[in-house]
């Protein structure tokens, strides 16, 4: 069975609100034969990484970066990753109050230096998420589900 996991940080209603839709797009009943795990970045393991097939990565933007919880996340999992040679898709959703340009680009230098490949835009939000935003997550679930099953 194909695996993804998801690695977040989840400290506010709005991360809360959008890892939620995350969550429920991943495990749509349509989608078939992937394992959706959910894990938060200061429990998310070597292990856990090394097993996935995509990872859905989510954090607030603080004071312009990502989260530190992220970040920890990144060095545990760093050289592990990149030692195992495998170019994992990756999707990214970002929550700011009224920036997220510098988290996103720290997230995807951090994903690109262990050789994985963005499957698609990050979904970046500012200010309380709105319904297209919750349903670009739903979305950015499923469709990394999908990209677990290499679809």
């Amino acid at each position: 069975m194909a695996r993804l996991l998801i690695v977040h940080h989840t400290v506010s209603p709005a991360t809360q609100e959008l890892l939620d839709a995350v969550l429920e797009g991943a495990r749509d009943d349509e989608i078939e034969g992937v394992e959706v795990v959910a894990r938060p970045a200061l429990a998310a393991s070597v292990a856990d990484t090394l097993s996935a097939d995509a990872v859905v990565l989510g954090t607030p933007a603080n004071i312009g970066y990502m989260s530190g919880a992220l970040k920890y996340w990144f060095d545990l999992v760093y050289y592990p990753a990149l030692s195992a040679g495998r170019s994992v898709p990756y999707a990214l959703y970002v929550h700011g109050n009224d920036d997220t340009a510098g988290a996103v680009r720290a997230v995807e230098g951090a994903a690109k230096g262990m050789g994985w490949a963005r499957h698609r835009p990050p979904v970046s939000v500012t200010g309380a998420p709105a319904a297209a935003d919750r349903d670009a997550c739903r979305e950015l679930g499923a469709v990394t589900a999908l990209a677990a099953l290499g679809m």
